[in-house]
């Protein structure tokens, strides 16, 4: 349990700093994308999308780790424990990449209208 623990708080420490990108309200977002006319506009709104879709990378790696490292512990793998925790971490690590693959999918088309922009 102490191992898990440990994991579980290495895994969260390790992430946190690497997320210093521009963080937008939601309301500031809303506002960007209604008015996004510049290159340097959508732009931004990119920077912001990846910087998301890599946070939500990020969790689901960790995840993904939970659930391997639940199902290697003997105390915890048995049907009970796997079906109510490693599959939970499973579920979310799948949810999460999923996620992270729109969001960057958002961030692609922003970067694209940045290029058309620069264009005009």
């Amino acid at each position: 349990m102490k191992r898990i623990a440990l994991i579980l708080v290495a895994s969260f420490v390790l992430t946190v700093p690497t997320f210093a990108a521009e963080q937008l309200t939601s309301q500031q977002l809303a506002s960007l994308v209604a008015s996004a006319k510049t290159s340097a506009e959508h732009q931004r709104i990119a920077n912001f999308y990846r910087a998301q879709a890599d946070k939500l990378l990020a969790e689901s790696n960790d995840h993904a780790r939970m659930a391997t490292a639940f199902r290697a512990n003997s105390a915890t793998n048995n049907d009970k424990q796997v079906f109510s925790t490693a599959n939970h971490c499973a579920y979310l690590a799948n949810a999460l990449k999923a996620k992270a693959d729109k969001v960057r999918a958002i961030a692609a088309d922003h970067e694209q209208m940045a290029r058309a922009a620069k264009q005009q």
